[in-house]
């Protein structure tokens, strides 16, 4: 009988506990689920399209040849990841915005808000996965921008200046003006910038002068531009540079020299007119008067206090 225990094949006739042999065979079918994910074909391409017009985003990971495969779509827009179609319906809000077909969803108006990554995993018989991304952009032209420019700065330090536009995408490219005149990436490269010392950002729209010199006094303004509509310049400011006013801060500091002693003069003038001294509290006055020289045998009071 044990003979034949051992050769029926069961995990008891191998001499595995069977909650051991479960947990293997769990392990082997977690492994098999892996490697076909590891293994998952995956496609990515990047679309375009300008705002409030239609847009197909392909699914290039559905496969024909799959029976009855389980499609499911994400949308990813920074950090955030949601479901966008999910066991075989759309998620709000955009069932009433997208159509679904097994190699395409359609939205029918785009906005600004769609721009983001578009995930399509398809998953067959016999754990089979396949996953594709499209990343959209929705066009959207830049709006006029704003300059940030500080009205003075001092010679000799450190001067920035920045470009701000916030509904332009792709986001925008940035350059800057001075009295008109498209200034250059490097000022050395010009022989109108040379004598200006300052670096420029176009992706962030910084400008920045270190040093400052008197040179750079003039009016600045930027322009915004990407790949869709026309660029946008915004209003110029002027920003003067100017000299340290040492006379200002000479002049500054003995004024306030001559307050502080005009202060200190009145504090001892009030002292010494008495008007800082403690005044009595209003008790009885004791008078103490010193006893007069009597002979040893008069038996009188040698002191006395007056109330």
């Amino acid at each position: 009988m044990a003979g034949a225990a051992r050769r029926d094949g069961t995990g008891a006739g191998t001499g595995a506990p069977p909650g051991r042999t479960a947990r293997l065979g769990l392990l082997l079918l977690l492994g098999a689920a892996a490697v076909s994910l590891a293994g998952a074909q995956v496609t990515s391409e990047t679309k375009e399209v300008p705002e409030n017009q239609s847009a197909d985003i392909p699914c290039a990971a559905y496969r024909s040849s799959w029976s009855n495969p389980r499609i499911e779509w994400k949308f990813q827009k920074g950090s955030s990841l949601v479901l966008f179609y999910y066991s075989g319906e759309l998620t709000e809000p955009y069932k009433n915005r997208v159509q679904f077909s097994p190699t395409t969803i359609h939205f029918s108006s785009v906005t600004r808000a769609d721009t983001g990554k578009y995930i399509c995993e398809v998953v067959g018989d016999g754990s089979n996965i396949a996953k594709s991304e499209v990343n959209l952009i929705v066009q959207v032209p830049p709006s006029k921008p704003v300059a940030h420019v500080p009205s003075s700065a001092t010679i000799g330090s450190k001067a920035v200046l920045l470009c701000s536009e916030s509904d332009g995408s792709p986001p925008p490219t940035f350059r800057w003006y001075k009295d008109g005149t498209l200034m250059p990436s490097d000022p050395k490269s010009s022989l109108t910038f040379r004598n200006s010392s300052y670096s420029l950002d176009s992706a962030t729209g910084e400008l920045i002068f270190q040093p400052l010199s008197a040179f750079d006094s003039g009016d600045y303004s930027c322009e915004a531009t990407n790949n869709v509509g026309s660029a946008q310049r915004s209003e110029a400011i002027h920003m003067e540079a100017s000299e340290v006013n040492v006379g200002g801060i000479v002049a500054a500091v003995v004024v306030l020299l001559m307050v502080l002693a005009l202060v200190a003069f009145g504090v001892w003038f009030a002292y010494s007119r008495g008007f800082f001294k403690r005044k009595d509290s209003g008790g009885k006055k004791v008078i103490y008067s010193q006893p007069s020289h009597r002979s040893e045998g008069e038996f009188k009071q040698t002191s006395s206090f007056l109330v």
